[in-house]
């Protein structure tokens, strides 16, 4: 049997989680079109026939400043240092630029087998493909390139059967009913904080934290209490977050609650306040009081 640890890594919005999720073939990350949407590793367990594939999730690369980041992008250089393959994930509909190539060729360098997910093909020009194919090649990236559609499963089989040809022979590391190293309890977090981020315009939603002080199933009921606090960095973001009468919330909690139900298979009930925290993100306590900042192993 194959089994091992593979390490998702790219800029941020290559298309990472989305794949992850497809692969698995379960939401095991929150997915959104903003930078920083995966803030920790979550890893995504796919059990085939003769093989199981743990997927480490990690943060998107990204330039910004401030703490929070910096510990993100951390996650993700040392994720991909300790895995039995590193999957390179590529946003092809962006073409390829000589930043592209040095980031391949970082990763590649620490000696770990490494296949190059070409992503979101289905959203560019076909001809492309060979072009960026061609540039990657005579830039030094002798790797594997495949071209994919996760949306699409264009090449997805492909992948996977790759994939579990660079992974040694060994015993499951999970069981295999498994899907996440995750609980739902911080995957309701991660929901809520999911519609956030496509609700919410420019920096208030990078500056969210989400915080799940209730979650319990009623022993009566096909029912969940969840409790939550957002928190944000300013006092107009605050404003922002609630809206006219509280109508921006209402609206967002309404979002989430809808997902959270699909993902638990049953009916939540949802209430949520808004506080404010200055600056959160470039204070390490606070930092690691939002399950930030604390170092993992695979």
């Amino acid at each position: 049997m194959k089994s091992g640890t593979v390490a998702v890594i790219g800029k941020a919005n290559a298309g990472k989680s989305t794949l992850v999720n497809v692969l698995v073939g379960e939401k095991v990350a929150i997915v959104s079109p903003k930078p920083q949407t995966t803030r920790d590793r979550i890893l995504g367990i796919l059990n085939e026939e003769g093989a199981q594939i743990v997927f480490a999730d990690t943060p998107g690369i990204y330039k910004s400043g401030n703490a929070l980041t910096a510990v993100m992008m951390r996650t993700a250089e040392t994720s991909a240092k300790d895995v039995d393959l590193i999957l390179f994930v590529h946003d092809g509909h962006k073409g390829v630029a000589e930043s592209d190539i040095s980031l391949m060729k970082h990763y590649l360098s620490f000696g770990i087998p490494m296949i190059v997910a070409y992503t979101k093909t289905d959203i560019m020009p076909e001809e492309q493909i060979p072009a960026d194919a061609k540039a990657l090649f005579e830039g030094g990236i002798g790797c594997d390139v495949v071209p994919v559609s996760a949306r699409r499963g264009k090449n997805l089989t492909k992948l996977k059967k790759l994939i579990v040809e660079n992974l040694p022979e060994g015993e499951p590391l999970f069981p295999d009913d498994v899907v996440s190293d995750k609980s739902a309890r911080f995957m309701i977090g991660e929901i809520m904080r999911e519609k956030i981020l496509l609700r919410y315009d420019k920096e208030i939603p990078h500056g969210v934290a989400v915080l799940v002080n209730t979650f319990k199933k009623r022993e009566d009921k096909d029912l969940y209490d969840v409790s939550l606090d957002i928190v944000c960095e300013k006092p107009n973001h605050k404003a922002i977050l609630i809206g006219k009468q509280g109508s921006a919330l209402k609206e967002t909690l309404a979002f989430a609650r809808k997902d959270m139900e699909s993902f638990l298979g049953a009916k939540v009930f949802l209430t949520a306040f808004v506080k404010v925290k200055d600056d959160w993100r470039d204070k390490l306590n606070l930092m690691r009081e939002f399950g930030y900042g604390e170092e993992k192993d695979l």
